[in-house]
């Protein structure tokens, strides 16, 4: 006998269908409401190590990056203060043509019209720029290209965070010469002594042609790093 519609049978078979319906819909609901904690647990996790790892790194950059020296500057360029200073009387004047100077490195003397941005450069710098600089009352700190890398990093914790040059040199007559305007350093290590007596006496010097003016603004050399 076949079930008459309306009659309880069918009734009861529509009613196990939208049970069984609604029961599947809950599942699929349940197991998606699961995925999506699982993906938003395994976003926070990920987002948080992503966190830890980029302050690692600003951390560790803060820590490794050398802290600029801190200088009064300004001084009166006494030389007779530092043990092993030399001075000359060199003087100055814009030129168009190369320069050969009475120093090594140069320490003063005519020069291009453009100064040499000071900052940190791994070649060498033209002569008569940062000469330039120099007449600004910058400091042009060269080195030996053979130093090892641990003396220059020792070497670059001694300088300034401007007005001042750091660039290899051939055939420099010391493994580190700092000279300023009319004066010259030489030293054997960057760990001297001298070094930051240099700085105290000579850097941003008011015994310079032209002080206060700028060592930005100028030109960049090949092989500037900062």
């Amino acid at each position: 006998m076949t079930p008459q519609p309306g009659s309880p049978v069918n009734k009861a078979s529509i009613k196990e269908e939208r049970t069984a319906k609604r029961a599947k819909k809950l599942e699929q609901y349940h197991r998606q409401q699961k995925r999506g904690k699982r993906n938003r647990l395994i976003g926070i996790v990920g987002g948080a190590v992503a966190i830890v790892a980029i302050i690692a790194l600003i951390v560790t950059a803060f820590v490794l990056t050398p802290k600029a020296a801190n200088y009064a500057g300004g001084g009166a360029g006494d030389a007779s203060t530092i043990d092993g200073v030399e001075t000359f009387t060199n003087g100055a004047g814009h030129v168009k043509t190369a320069v050969t100077y009475e120093q090594t490195p140069p320490a003063g003397g005519q020069h291009a019209s453009a100064w040499l941005n000071c900052g940190v450069y791994d070649q060498a710098v033209p002569n008569e720029n940062a000469v330039h600089a120099l007449e600004h009352g910058a400091i042009w700190v060269t080195y030996d290209p053979s130093i090892s890398d641990a003396e220059l990093d020792l070497l670059k914790t001694e300088l300034p965070s401007s007005y001042v040059v750091l660039s290899p040199f051939d055939g420099i007559p010391a493994p580190i010469v700092l000279s300023g305007w009319n004066s010259q350093l030489q030293v054997d290590s960057a760990d001297d002594p001298r070094v930051a007596e240099y700085f105290t006496e000579f850097w941003k010097s008011t015994n310079v042609p032209e002080n206060g003016a700028p060592c930005s603004g100028g030109i960049d050399a090949p092989g500037k790093v900062s």
